[in-house]
């Protein structure tokens, strides 16, 4: 760091994503991409021409896959606003909602990125202890009279609210703003979108890096009430206008239209989660019950860093996190059947050698 970096930065701890390495080949089971290639239809998409107009800038205001999306849920176009990854669109809420004034809550226990963007905007942030068992308790945000940031499901438990428990934190807090991220509710949990036309204070954050395996091409996106959607569009518009490139809008598009080929994932997904959890079962671990396409596991009396370490010596990579709380367990991405299968006969062997 140099020194020249703003004062108000100089303790800022950024967030660190999973690792990508490039020196070796890894079964990848640590940051929650989806294990299938995207549609034929997306791929279509992707080599159809666009790359040959590079020269220009995307459509700013993304009117196509803006279209395509409120067609999907059932909204306006002017609901919608769209992000380089949901990551963006977090970020913009953070600009436009949460300051020193303005205070946000969210669980100690959740996704990084909302303590980092809490930091770098100066808000008035409290963390909430989940409860025993690494649940929201929805009691902690009814009529909290603040703001609020939920990841539902939450990462990294993948344990999921129902939409009865987000209402009533909704609802309760009419003069607060709601933020409920929903990268992983494809996979079992229920989306709030519904809840859009309802409340004015609610923002629903989606994206296509899980569920429609487009991690790589960086797109996501919010609904919510116009005034809202304005808002935030206010903030794109204030910083990176072209925010989308050609490519990822076609792309995005082209996986709203391939419904059928994601949800089939989708399940595949949920299948392979389900008989991994029986596996672990089998072998004497935790885990907690998941609605995302990971699972959060430990193994009573075994080191969450050494099993971590063995793991990627094997040529398997997992995410561990080094919270006190949560430092012994691992989440673990679902893969294919046989990623799953080889995981499993590798836990099983370092768990005996690790006794």
């Amino acid at each position: 760091m140099s020194k020249f970096i703003s004062a108000r930065l100089k303790e800022l701890e950024a967030y660190v994503p999973g690792e990508q390495p490039q020196t070796m080949r890894y079964i990848k089971l640590n940051t929650n991409e989806s294990p299938f290639e995207p549609s034929p239809e997306v791929k279509a998409a992707v080599t159809s021409g666009r790359a040959a107009s590079l020269q220009l800038y995307p459509e700013p205001d993304c009117t196509e896959l803006s279209d395509a999306l409120a067609g999907r849920y059932g909204v306006g176009r002017e609901n919608i606003v769209l992000g380089n990854g949901s990551d963006e669109i977090l970020n913009f809420c953070f600009a436009a909602y949460f300051d020193r004034l303005s205070p946000v809550i969210f669980p100690d226990i959740t996704y990084g990125f909302y303590k980092v963007f809490g930091d770098l905007y100066g808000s008035d942030y409290t963390q909430v202890p989940l409860d025993s068992g690494l649940r929201v308790n929805p009691d902690d945000y009814i009529g909290a009279n603040k703001n609020i940031v939920l990841a539902n499901p939450n990462a990294p438990t993948g344990i999921a609210l129902g939409l009865s428990d987000i209402e009533k934190i909704v609802s309760s807090n009419p003069d607060n703003i709601v933020v409920i991220d929903e990268a992983y509710v494809d996979f079992g949990g229920e989306s709030c979108v519904p809840l859009i036309k309802k409340y004015k204070n609610l923002i629903v954050v989606m994206t296509f890096s899980k569920s429609r395996s487009l991690a790589g091409a960086r797109v996501g996106f919010a609904i919510a009430d116009s005034g809202l959607a304005a808002d935030l569009n206010k903030i794109k518009y204030s910083t990176n206008p072209y925010n989308i490139n050609s490519m990822s809008q076609q792309a995005a598009k082209a996986a709203l239209e391939s419904d059928e080929y994601y949800s089939a994932n989708c399940n595949r997904i949920i299948d392979n989660r389900n008989a991994f959890c029986r596996r672990l079962e089998k072998l004497g671990f935790d885990y907690l019950p998941s609605s995302a396409n990971f699972v959060f596991a430990r193994k009573s009396g075994v080191s969450g860093l050494e099993l971590y370490t063995r793991l990627k010596e094997n040529g398997i990579l997992v995410r561990r996190f080094d919270n006190p709380r949560i430092s012994d367990w691992l989440r673990i991405t679902i893969g294919t059947k046989e990623q799953m299968e080889t995981l499993a006969g590798a836990l099983s062997g370092l768990t005996e050698e690790m006794k």
